[in-house]
C-alpha cells in the first residue's frame, strides 16, 4: 500500500540522522523515546481533518468511509512541534485522498509538499491510478516523533500500520489484502520546512517497510 522508498534531492542533516539511528532498530526499540524528539501518548483518532489555523488557505481533506486513517498520539505540548504534526498529518491524508480520487495532481498534496517532493509523490500515486487501484480498509498512524533541527526545519517520524488496509481494483473489483506480517508496519521519515505563510511543507520523505 505504501511506496517502498521515496527520496528527493535534499539530504537529512545531523538532527535527522540522529533520528534515523535511533529509530532503525527492532520492534523492541519502538517504545524508546528518541533523544531530541517528543512523543506524547494521548490518542487522537481522525479520518480527515483541517488544522484550526486556516489563515494560510489550507485545503480541506476528506477521506471516504471505505478508507479511514486513525491518528493516535498525534499531540505535543510544544505549539511549534504540534504545528509540524498537524501539517505532516495533512500531507499523508492528501496522499491517501489523491490515490482514492485517482488524482496525482491533487492540489491538496501540492499544498503540503514542495516541488521535488510533489513530483515524487505524484509518481507514486500515478502507479495506483495506472493499475486502477484504490485504497480500502483502515490505516493506523501512531508513534509520532518530532524535533526541530538547528536550521529551523522540522523532522517527523511516524509509523503506519497497514495490516487492516487493502487495495481494490476499480475495474475488476478484486481486493488484495495487505500481508499480515511485520512488513505491514511502515516507518515514515519526513523533513519539513516552514513557509512564510506558516505551512510546514514536506520536502523530503522516505519509507521503511518493516521499519517499525
Amino acid at each position: 500500500m505504501t511506496r517502498s522508498t521515496r527520496l528527493v534531492a535534499a539530504a537529512l542533516t545531523a538532527s535527522a540522522a540522529l533520528l534515523l539511528t535511533a529509530c532503525g532498530g527492532s520492534d523492541d526499540d519502538d517504545n524508546k523515546k528518541i533523544a531530541g524528539a517528543d512523543t506524547e501518548s494521548s490518542a487522537s483518532p481522525s479520518t480527515s481533518a483541517t488544522p484550526s489555523d486556516t489563515a494560510a488557505g489550507r485545503p480541506k481533506i476528506t477521506l471516504p468511509k471505505s478508507f479511514q486513517a486513525d491518528f493516535q498520539g498525534w499531540t505535543n505540548s510544544d505549539p511549534k512541534k504540534q504545528a509540524i504534526l498537524n501539517d505532516g498529518k495533512q500531507e499523508l491524508l492528501a496522499e491517501y485522498a489523491a490515490i482514492i480520487e485517482g488524482n496525482p495532481d491533487s492540489k491538496a498534496l501540492a499544498f503540503y509538499t514542495d516541488e521535488a517532493a510533489s513530483q515524487s509523490a505524484r509518481k507514486w500515486i500515478k502507479g495506483f491510478v495506472d493499475d486502477d487501484l484504490v485504497l480500502i480498509g483502515r490505516a493506523t498512524v501512531s508513534k509520532p516523533q518530532v524535533s526541530i533541527a538547528d536550521d529551523g526545519s522540522g523532522v517527523l517520524f511516524y509509523c503506519v500500520d497497514e495490516s487492516k488496509g487493502s487495495t481494490k481494483n476499480t475495474k475488476t473489483g478484486k481486493v488484495e489484502h495487505t500481508p499480515q506480517n511485520s512488513k505491514a508496519r511502515v516507518q515514515y521519515r519526513n523533513r519539513l520546512d516552514k513557509t512564510p505563510q506558516g505551512v510546514w511543507k514536506t520536502r523530503y520523505s522516505e519509507t521503511d517497510r518493516g521499519g517499525c
